[in-house]
C-alpha cells in the first residue's frame, strides 16, 4: 500500500463533478491503515503552462482512458487539509464533466491505478451519505455545502 501525504507547497488542480442518478463520482481516499475516510471527485495536479480545462480532460484520459466534455464554468475552492499529520494547501478548479454515452454502465465502481501505482477505487456517492454520522466525509472539506448551495440556485 502506498503512503500518501500532501504536497509541501501549493499545488493548483482540477476536478472533475460527474453525476450518474444524482450521485457523484469520487475516489476513495484511506488513511495510513487502510482504512476509508472519505471520498473525492476525480481530477488532479494542473502542470505548469497547462489550462485547467486541458488538465481536466488530461487527467480523466490517464486515470479513466476516456474523454470526458465539461460543461459550463468552474467554481472555486480552497483547500487547506491536514491528512495524517501533514499538511497540504490546494486551490481548485471543480467543474462538472460529461463522460461518453454509454461509458462504465452497469458498473457500480471504477478501479485504476495513479501514476504511482497506487490502486484506486471509485464509486457513485449519494450527496445525503457523506459528510454524516458513520458515513466517509466528502473531500475537499466544504465541498458538499458549496455544491449544494449551487444546485439550489439552478
Amino acid at each position: 500500500m502506498t503512503t500518501w501525504r500532501p504536497h509541501p507547497h501549493i499545488r493548483v488542480v482540477a476536478i472533475g463533478l460527474h453525476w450518474r442518478n444524482g450521485r457523484l463520482l469520487a475516489a476513495e481516499v484511506r488513511d495510513d491503515a487502510g482504512q476509508i475516510k472519505g471520498v473525492r471527485p476525480l481530477g488532479g495536479e494542473i502542470e505548469f503552462g497547462e489550462s485547467w480545462r486541458a488538465a481536466l480532460v488530461r487527467e480523466f484520459s490517464e486515470e479513466l482512458g476516456i474523454d470526458v466534455i465539461i460543461v459550463g464554468e468552474p467554481l472555486m475552492l480552497e483547500n487547506i487539509f491536514v491528512h495524517e499529520g501533514s499538511t497540504g494547501h490546494e486551490v481548485m478548479f471543480i467543474a462538472e464533466v460529461a463522460f461518453p454515452e454509454s461509458a462504465f454502465n452497469g458498473r457500480d465502481r471504477i478501479d485504476f491505478r495513479e501514476d504511482n501505482g497506487e490502486e484506486i477505487v471509485a464509486r457513485w456517492f449519494d450527496l445525503s451519505d457523506l459528510d454524516g454520522d458513520g458515513g466517509p466525509s466528502l473531500y475537499p472539506t466544504g465541498l458538499k455545502g458549496l455544491l449544494l448551495g449551487n444546485k439550489a440556485a439552478t
